[in-house]
């Protein structure tokens, strides 16, 4: 305690007095304690008014007394506030609880959700979340960021989605500007800038680092500033980890919105969330885990509940019949009729093609083996008006034709050709009548269970490999597991082909290849887009065929389609595609010629540059369309002629 210090007094400094204006004559100074004796504070009077010679003993007894009621309510104060911070914090974690529950099925939101409530909190400008990327030590491939821009003293949230391949995320920092990001990438994050790299070294150190003032620490890159305007000070950087308390990501915020560094409480709260946000992640993924997995054994009932297996009965009879020539069949023509064979007699020719193409001899299958897998491929097949059993084996005859006719087979292994021949029988298994499109429209259990990326063809691959791994039915079974490995994931690459959308984008690639006058196909990358090729050109083989097989095919495809139609306009209450509606079907002639144009004329021009055997083909794809050509100018003429009625 000090008192009547003045302006003789050498403890004082009078420069407050020239900056306030105000003399000071007399000064009674004395510590505030607490209820532990402790001094919290100091409090001081000026001048005591109508004395001479200042305060007296009476004075500082006085405000002694008052200084200790003052003591016990600042006391009390601050236990207040500190069971009002408290009492906010688990206010805030309950409903962080209450989030996690009431939303389980998509990481995105459980994480926003936790971030908006981390931010609310610990009131600070920015919060991120970045989740590791498991195949690296030290990327993401995620990432989230939400910031409340300061606008005329008023806070307000935006946020908008870029993706990883965008032109200005690649040449900016990584916290770019105001909004929340959202990255999702398979490519690895660490290519693009990831700004101060704090969120790395947490990434890979699993230590918290807070830093106070982010333009003095080394490990802050001040140019990930420069670009977006925004100024970092102050950053609190924490791991994220999951039940097996593996490191999955990284949470940082960013700038206390009332200009402080984050301090030991700060530190605490956020803890609490970045727990609570591990733990939202991993019932997320534990939540697409039994979501897989309902919509795989939704799958495998309805498979089971419409197929069966084949009896011994049926194995024994169809190997028991003699096999024909393949002569006899003319199944080593280009123009073999797609509609002359009987089911049975199919199932026969089937056989013929692994004998003619000495798939039994080299890979030793077994007889009776290939007849069962033949036939349950066969009943693995939808009563459906194209993607049928027939569909299946005209596509293996051309393939067959193909090989036979052609000078491709140099250019490819005999475990290769095993591989197309039998994606060819296996390529539409289990075909529904309705295409990938109808699949996500209608959320079924397919896209569900396989996305959005070519549904139908990773079911139709993973059923031709169920039906391999049924018993007595694996006519690989004489691979080791290297080569059984490969001819499975060649099986895969050759059904997945026939997902159009698949051959658009390496058809450019081969036609390159053509036109340069490539004649070595012995690289991987060739071979490839070689046997890519040979698929597509086997599934849409039909356009290439004489004009009774071609329109006959058509309306075929046109029947499925107008029942997918239906169903999008009754049941799902959507207008179908043109080619997809019934009430447009005298257009027919007008889509097969943008059919044929598009994706046909291309594809076989290119196979007769390549080998002059094809040019069969192309030179029948150029007769139908000209058949095609006639039937649309007559529908013009016939609609001129209404027109000019009406």
């Amino acid at each position: 305690m000090e008192r009547n210090i003045g302006l003789m007094d050498p403890r004082y400094n009078d420069d407050v007095d020239k900056i306030t204006g105000y003399r000071t004559d007399t000064l009674l100074c004395m510590p505030i304690h607490n209820a532990d004796d402790e001094v919290v504070a100091v409090a001081q009077v000026i001048n005591k008014a109508g004395a001479q010679e200042g305060f007296s003993k009476e004075d500082e007894k006085l405000l002694g007394t008052y200084l200790t009621f003052c003591g016990i309510a600042i006391h009390n104060a601050q236990i207040f506030e500190a069971y009002s911070k408290e009492y906010e914090r688990n206010k805030a974690l309950l409903e962080v609880v209450h989030d996690l529950f009431e939303e389980q099925t998509s990481v995105e939101n459980v994480i926003l959700k936790i971030m908006q409530r981390a931010q609310s909190l610990l009131k600070c400008e920015r919060c991120s979340v970045l989740l590791r990327d498991g195949s690296s030590e030290t990327s993401f491939k995620k990432v989230f960021d939400l910031a409340y821009p300061l606008r005329n003293g008023q806070n307000c949230q935006r946020r908008r989605l870029l993706t990883p391949t965008s032109p200005d995320l690649r040449n900016s920092s990584f916290f770019r500007s105001n909004p929340a990001f959202v990255f999702t990438s398979s490519d690895n994050m660490s290519n693009y800038q990831l700004g101060n790299k704090i969120a790395e070294l947490v990434l890979v150190t699993g230590e918290t680092i807070n830093i106070a003032d982010a333009h003095q620490d080394s490990r802050f890159d001040p140019n990930s500033d420069g670009e977006s305007g925004f100024h970092t000070r102050s950053i609190l950087c924490k791991p994220i980890r999951n039940r097996d308390n593996q490191t999955i990501g990284v949470a940082q915020v960013m700038n206390r919105i009332d200009g402080h560094s984050f301090d030991d409480h700060d530190d605490q709260l956020f803890e609490a969330f970045t727990i609570f946000c591990g733990l939202g992640i991993n019932n997320c993924l534990l939540y697409e885990e039994i979501a897989v997995a309902s919509a795989k054994q939704m799958v495998a009932l309805e498979v089971l509940s419409y197929h069966g297996t084949v009896t011994a009965e049926d194995v024994v009879k169809l190997k028991s019949r003699k096999v024909a020539d393949a002569d006899d069949w003319k199944l080593d023509s280009f123009n073999f009729n797609d509609f002359s064979l009987t089911s049975d007699d199919m199932l026969l020719a089937a056989v013929r093609i692994f004998k003619d193409l000495g798939f039994k001899r080299t890979f030793r299958i077994d007889t009776e083996m290939l007849c069962r897998w033949i036939l349950t491929v066969r009943k693995n097949y939808r009563n459906v008006a194209y993607h049928n059993w027939r569909h299946a084996f005209n596509v293996c005859q051309f393939m067959f034709a193909t090989l036979k006719m052609s000078g491709v087979r140099r250019h490819i292994s005999d475990k290769e050709s095993l591989a197309l021949v039998v994606a060819c029988l296996c390529h539409d298994l289990d075909h529904r009548g309705t295409n990938n499109a109808f699949q996500q429209k209608t959320s079924s259990a397919l896209a569900q269970l396989y996305g959005t990326k070519a549904t139908l063809e990773h079911h139709h691959f993973n059923h031709a490999v169920m039906i391999l791994n049924s018993e007595s039915h694996n006519i690989f079974g004489n691979f080791n597991s290297e080569e059984y490995s490969e001819v499975i994931n060649l099986l895969k690459d050759a059904i997945l082909a026939t997902d159009l959308s698949r051959h658009i984008q390496v058809r450019d690639k081969f036609f390159a290849m053509v036109d340069s006058g490539m004649k070595n196909w012995d690289d991987r990358e060739s071979r490839d887009i070689l046997r890519s090729i040979l698929m597509t050109t086997c599934d849409v083989a039909a356009i290439t065929k004489p004009w009774e097989i071609q329109r006959k095919v058509a309306d075929l495809v046109m029947t499925e389609f107008f029942d997918q139609g239906d169903k999008e306009r009754n049941e799902l209450k959507i207008q179908p595609q043109a080619c997809m509606d019934r009430e447009k079907q005298d257009e027919l002639p007008k889509l097969q010629l943008g059919w044929i144009d598009g994706i046909c004329l291309p594809l076989y021009k290119a196979l007769s540059n390549l080998d002059a055997s094809f040019k069969p083909l192309f030179d029948g794809v150029l007769k139908n369309r000209s058949c095609w050509e006639v039937l649309d100018a007559e529908r013009l003429a016939k609609d001129a002629a209404m027109h000019t009625e009406v």
